[in-house]
């Protein structure tokens, strides 16, 4: 008793010594990778909006970035499980491209013949047989990769080469246009938002989670015995929550639709024009919502269900992950295959973003995706990483991208910038493990 009661008093005397900023993260538990990516893109945002004079930070800009980085963010929260068990996919763009033109020639050409052009039932089809698709092609790879033990740097090299010459071959080159008027809902637009009303319902509902998901974990931690966090820093993190969540939603909201797309809604609503004009807000892009719905789906399986505890046991000890019983090549195919079906949701979003299948779709995605991943502090030692993460990474990726054609520097450029940033990115990652050891 006496050393327990000795132990405590030198845990308070020991906290109370701290740097105030250090009692101030270990009482919130803030992630200080995840806080310094997040300062490092507002610098990125500020910089580039003054050097753009205020275009970057534009409710305009801000929502086209938002939807930009939906498919990549996707594929993103995949490419994580596949780091973390210390392998590599170098195919996803392709698959991208490969699922992208099936998916647009079934829409176009295939399916009106037995259904009819714009049946409601056209994009659903299409939806679920470029999910089988892309699930088949990465259940192919991870199969190769854990039973014939070729190294998945070859095989989705090979899948990189292979699926992009597959793609010309289902056409012959040719692009496929247009698609499904529902399926074209999923690539954002006027069409493609859920508007003002919906946004702020869907705002209050994330805040209501987060106090939901705040209150479950102080519980869940008072049932086992564990450590909590001082009351202050929950209402910390509850207000922090909802001023972000809230605040997105405010920005989307003040997005208006064009003049002439608002005159022709109005004419055929038979709204009355005002003089100054109608101001309807985006709102939301869907692309958006299917990513955060993915990014949370992604969230539950890696940190919730036995799949994502074996996820993280491979990657952080293979051998003894065997040796407890671990099927590890079974989970490997399974990853490979979730990482295929990623791949088919964000070529869905890509092709209805562009209404249209090209043989160029998804090219160069694969190093935006393994990019996100790693800046997002993904390790590719393995065993480390968050869903989270990977999709501010995609998000830092594209606002690098997307300001760089804001101030019209050429392409050859910006491939520059985005290879010295993911070499800078992984430096940062071992310099990180080694301070960790």
């Amino acid at each position: 008793m006496a050393d327990i009661t000795n132990t405590t008093h030198a845990n308070r005397a020991r906290a109370a010594a701290e740097n105030p900023v250090k009692r101030f993260f270990r009482a919130t538990e803030i992630d200080t990778r995840l806080l310094g990516m997040i300062g490092a893109m507002l610098i990125i945002w500020i910089g580039f909006d003054l050097l753009s004079n205020g275009l970057f930070l534009t409710p305009r800009n801000l929502w086209n970035l938002s939807v930009q980085t939906a498919s990549v963010a996707v594929m993103a929260t995949g490419m994580v499980l596949v780091i973390v068990t210390r392998n590599i996919d170098l195919s996803v763009g392709s698959i991208l491209g490969f699922v992208g033109m099936i998916m647009g020639v079934l829409q176009a050409e295939v399916l009106p013949q037995f259904l009819g052009f714009e049946h409601p039932a056209i994009w659903i089809v299409t939806l679920l047989c470029g999910i089988a698709l892309g699930g088949a092609i990465g259940a192919l790879h991870g199969a190769i990769i854990a039973f014939l033990n070729v190294p998945s740097f070859i095989v989705t090299l090979g899948g990189l080469l292979v699926w992009r010459g597959a793609t010309w071959f289902v056409t012959s080159g040719r692009t496929v246009a247009p698609m499904d008027s529902t399926f074209r809902l999923m690539g954002g637009g006027t069409e493609g938002s859920i508007g003002a009303t919906a946004s702020w319902v869907v705002g209050v509902l994330a805040c209501i989670a987060i106090v939901f998901a705040i209150i479950n974990s102080r519980k869940q931690r008072q049932r086992f015995g564990f450590p909590q966090r001082p009351i202050w820093a929950e209402y910390f993190l509850v207000g922090v929550g909802c001023v972000i969540v809230l605040g997105a939603v405010a920005i989307v909201n003040s997005y208006a639709w064009p003049v002439a797309i608002a005159r022709k809604y109005a004419d055929a609503n038979g709204i009355a024009w005002p003089d100054g004009g109608l101001f309807i807000a985006h709102g939301i892009a869907i692309p958006v919502l299917i990513a955060i719905g993915v990014g949370i789906l992604m969230t539950f399986i890696s940190t919730r269900l036995r799949f994502g505890r074996y996820v993280f046991a491979i990657g952080g000890n293979p051998e003894a992950a065997e040796l407890a019983g671990i099927k590890t090549r079974w989970v490997t195919v399974r990853i490979f295959a979730l990482m295929g079906m990623l791949c088919a949701i964000a070529a869905a979003i890509s092709t209805a973003r562009l209404n249209a299948a090209t043989n160029a779709q998804g090219e160069l995605d694969e190093l935006y995706t393994i990019a996100a991943a790693v800046i997002g502090g993904t390790s590719l030692a393995g065993g480390m990483g968050t869903i989270a993460g990977a999709m501010l990474g995609a998000l830092v990726m594209q606002s690098l991208q997307s300001g760089m054609v804001l101030l019209g520097i050429d392409s050859p450029l910006q491939r520059i910038v985005v290879g010295m940033v993911l070499v800078v990115a992984v430096w940062l990652d071992t310099v990180y493990r080694a301070r960790a050891k």
